[in-house]
């Protein structure tokens, strides 16, 4: 039987946590204190400072706004449209704050594989839906989608939310598979317990 090597959490440098700006070493610390580990995303954005500073800025923005989206419905989002650009890191890492969030240990396998036979209400579906056009067509985005979330009950500002969290994650995606970013092994059984 053949070893596999263990690989690194990025292929680009990961600055020690003792070399970086106090603001971003601060962030770090109490991400660790709340969860008990750090989320690998941190260690390899430290490595350009200044944008890991505007990503999370953003990602707070999206993620963790008050609003008609749910903060489950958000982890929804990123999770569908994560298992589509074939980002490792953000479906494991986001699967598991979904299962968490939706209090339910199968939710998150149930959306990456395919959220259309999901355990999820129609919605939710129309949400992922339009998640799913924005990620992969943005450009055949027309009134109809529109008017299918809004017969939803979904608003203007719902439906500014649900394409730029799915924006948003298409650039972490991307940069999470060219940095060969890894899930850290604390997150593949976050959330698991049974209902």
């Amino acid at each position: 039987m053949s070893e596999v090597k263990q690989q690194a959490i990025s292929r680009f440098p990961v600055p020690e946590l003792s070399d970086m700006p106090e603001d971003i070493r601060e962030r770090i610390l109490a991400v660790q204190e709340k969860a008990g580990f750090v989320p690998n995303v941190f260690l390899v954005l430290a490595h350009r400072p200044e944008e890991f500073r505007a990503f999370f800025a953003y990602h707070d923005a999206l993620m963790e706004k008050p609003g008609n989206l749910t903060i489950a419905e958000r982890e929804m989002i990123v999770v569908a449209t994560s298992n589509l650009n074939q980002c490792q890191y953000c479906v494991v890492a986001h699967g598991a704050i979904l299962r968490i969030r939706a209090k339910d240990p199968l939710i998150a396998d149930q959306v990456a594989v395919n959220y259309r036979k999901a355990d999820i209400t129609e919605r939710q579906k129309a949400m992922l839906d339009f998640a799913v056009k924005v990620s992969m067509q943005a450009y055949a985005v027309a009134e109809e989608d529109f008017a299918a979330l809004k017969a939803q009950g979904f608003d203007e500002d719902d439906i500014w939310d649900i394409a730029a969290i799915s924006s948003f994650f298409g650039l972490s995606n991307r940069m999470a598979n060219v940095t060969s970013m890894r899930p850290n092994a604390e997150f593949y059984n976050l959330g698991r317990q049974p209902r």
